[in-house]
């Protein structure tokens, strides 16, 4: 089947030494998104020079994260070398805490989960929760068979806010015990790798980035359903994080006036109508507890009537959030994904049409405005595991841009 190669057009490379290990990334994500590739190929989809290339790919292959396939039969000459990224060149765990759980992958740097482990929790504190995600890494790790990858680093995402005061510490997604802990360093420390932490809803928005249906698009929002409900951002490429990685808290947003109390203290807020644990808390008044995904997957099958409503007035309050997300951020799309089945978010999406008014009103959009998910309930957890990645193969296009012009600029005053 034909590769969709155009898209790397997008990934941009600078040929100055001092950029070389920027470079390594570019190369290492092009190879990875649309290899096998030659030399010639990836010099051309990664707009670096191809004696640049010849060095990285030379060093990468050193390294054992590129592997060479032979030669590409085609044409005259001499068919050229074919490159793809090594799946045994190295690995990332990827790790979800949420209120109840910890959610563990293993991922290669070919994108493929290579082990996955789910541990409920009785208790969510540093003290419980940093030895659970040693034990569990430890765990999946010695479900490999054969080559054991090397773990090039460790990717925890848990849910916001962080460190907000006025918020209460109480709620279905708040971790007990976190507040003012150094989190990256406490989990450096105990597992003896490199750790970048990240709320769940930029993670998730990270997964489908790089697995899922966001793959060809570049600034899009994902509406993230956990426990309670967050926004992913990705704006040309990378995750907006904020000052404090509280950036996208859009479930606690007032929507209602003296409305339904939530967790955090405040009155209406979106995450009180549209949320898993708002649903979970009507079918408990129902005299339904307990209900987990397979039990929200069948009442939706058989059209409870508690799932309906909700589906409903959930509908009725994001719909506007769409059209202000859409206003502020200008997105090619907003996706919907998270811990709930894929038909209820699909009669979700059924029940905010028409969607109101905004800039993505266009006469001539092709796509539509709301997307789903593809990544499933692990979206977070395989965004973790996405997270070292950007550090060791994505490239960051912001620093490619500014040195861009930063050459146009010399080049325009040389010419001058």
């Amino acid at each position: 089947m034909a590769k969709n190669k155009a898209a790397a057009q997008s990934t941009i490379g600078t040929n100055p030494e001092r950029n070389r290990s920027h470079n390594r990334r570019v190369v290492l994500d092009v190879v990875r998104q649309w290899g096998p590739l030659g030399r010639m190929e990836i010099s051309r989809y990664a707009h670096l020079s191809t004696q640049a290339v010849s060095n990285i790919v030379d060093d990468l292959v050193t390294d054992g994260l590129l592997i060479k396939l032979g030669r590409l039969r085609a044409g005259r000459g001499l068919p050229p070398i074919q490159f793809a990224v090594n799946p045994d060149g190295g690995m990332t765990a990827g790790i979800e805490v949420a209120a109840d759980h910890i959610a563990t992958l293993l991922v290669d740097i070919g994108g493929k989960v290579r082990a996955q482990r789910t541990k409920s929790l009785d208790r969510n504190d540093p003290a419980t929760v940093l030895p659970a995600i040693r034990a569990e890494i430890a765990a999946a790790r010695a479900q490999l068979a054969g080559t054991v990858p090397q773990l090039l680093g460790v990717g925890v995402v848990m849910p916001g806010p962080f460190d907000v005061d006025g918020m209460t510490s109480v709620g279905p997604t708040t971790l007990s015990g976190w507040l003012g802990f150094d989190a990256a360093a406490g989990l450096s420390d105990a597992l003896g790798a490199p750790v970048t932490v990240d709320n769940d809803a930029n993670a998730a928005a990270v997964g489908e980035r790089l697995h899922g249906v966001a793959r060809d698009l570049k600034t899009f929002c994902l509406i993230y359903f956990g426990r309670g409900l967050g926004l992913g951002i990705v704006i040309d490429g990378h995750p907006v994080r904020g000052a404090r990685g509280n950036a996208g808290e859009i479930g606690h947003i007032p929507v209602a006036r003296d409305g339904e109390p939530c967790s955090c203290g405040q009155r209406g807020c979106l995450e009180a109508y549209a949320s898993v644990h708002a649903l979970t808390g009507r079918l408990e008044r129902a005299g339904i507890r307990n209900a987990a995904y397979a039990d929200i997957e069948r009442l939706h099958r058989e059209g409870h009537p508690v799932v309906a409503t909700w589906i409903r007035d959930a509908a009725r309050y994001l719909a506007p959030q769409v059209a202000m997300l859409e206003n502020l951020l200008d997105p090619e799309a907003i996706i919907l994904g998270g811990a709930l089945p894929t038909a209820l978010l699909e009669d979700l999406v059924r029940a905010m049409e028409p969607l109101p008014l905004s800039v993505a009103s266009r006469r001539n959009r092709s796509e539509a405005r709301l997307l789903l998910g593809r990544t499933g309930r692990m979206t977070a957890a395989l965004g973790a595991a996405a997270l070292p990645l950007l550090e060791t193969m994505t490239p960051r296009l912001d620093t490619a841009r500014a040195r861009a012009a930063e050459l146009q600029d010399q080049e325009n005053l040389i010419a001058g």
